[in-house]
């Protein structure tokens, strides 16, 4: 299913956004071997409690490992996990990684949407969703301001009220957002012996290599105001003010991440 569109306004010179790309897409599949990115799963696992019969979505799910988690947590017996992102190559990765869920999942119980949250999730009902988990994305809702000449936070602000609509009262938000600056080659440091656990070391290796390009791309744009890296204080700030109660949050993935729980209020 695809909500993707591709029409937006853009300043008259920016650099491509790389994150709907198959090549992007696919260097990240194997952070999951990671170190940093293992201490960060771990992390925002233990803050997800899904129950049998509930609707979750996992916003900007990559390789499908959140997914995994809130299906295997609930025993299988949630109603549907929606797998949302940008890029259309983690079709792909949701469809491989279903096969490996214990029970079994079909694909209409976790089932992958194409769509650029940047422009809001409208195809989405209000209160359809009993919790969403999101795992390093929601800071990459981009808007430009063609009338201003500069890029904004009101797609990151309208996401997060997209987010609060299509949860039911009290439904559970967990997510995690990189700290402002975040050290790209720490993570990639840290996360070097994970050479020795994947059974592809070499592909690791280049794919880490593609991650540490793409992460000064990404910070090189945040600091225009593109991409979002915030304070803990403002992105709290910005959850009260969307209606969301109960905020706790924890440092974590080689201290260049923040992991937010909250709830909607009643």
């Amino acid at each position: 299913m695809s909500l993707f569109s591709s029409a937006r306004p853009q300043p008259a010179i920016a650099e491509p956004n790389h994150w709907p790309e198959s090549r992007c897409a696919k260097a990240f599949w194997s952070q999951r071997d990671a170190l940093p990115y293992q201490e960060l799963l771990v992390d925002t696992t233990a803050w997800l409690d899904p129950q049998p019969g509930e609707r979750w979505l996992d916003l900007g799910c990559g390789g499908g490992q959140l997914s995994r988690v809130l299906w295997e947590q609930s025993g299988g017996h949630l109603r549907e996990v929606v797998a949302l992102d940008c890029a259309a190559a983690n079709a792909a990765a949701i469809a491989r990684a279903r096969l490996a869920f214990r029970p079994p999942a079909s694909e209409a119980q976790v089932r992958f949407v194409h769509a650029d949250f940047s422009h809001g999730l409208a195809a989405l009902a209000d209160a359809q969703f009993d919790g969403i988990v999101s795992g390093l994305a929601i800071s990459y809702a981009e808007s430009y301001s063609t009338e201003r000449g500069v890029w904004t936070t009101d797609a990151y602000d309208r996401l997060l009220a997209e987010l609060n609509r299509i949860l039911r009262p009290q439904g559970r938000l967990v997510f995690s957002t990189n700290v402002p600056e975040p050290n790209w080659l720490t993570i990639a440091v840290r996360g070097l012996p994970g050479v020795v656990q994947t059974p592809r070391p070499l592909r690791f290796l280049k794919n880490a290599l593609r991650m540490l390009r793409y992460g000064t791309w990404l910070k090189r744009e945040a600091r225009k105001g593109r991409f979002h890296y915030l304070p803990a204080s403002v992105v709290a700030d910005k959850l009260r003010a969307t209606g969301f109660t109960h905020i706790e949050q924890r440092v974590s993935f080689a201290g260049q991440a923040f992991v937010f729980r909250c709830r909607k209020s009643a």
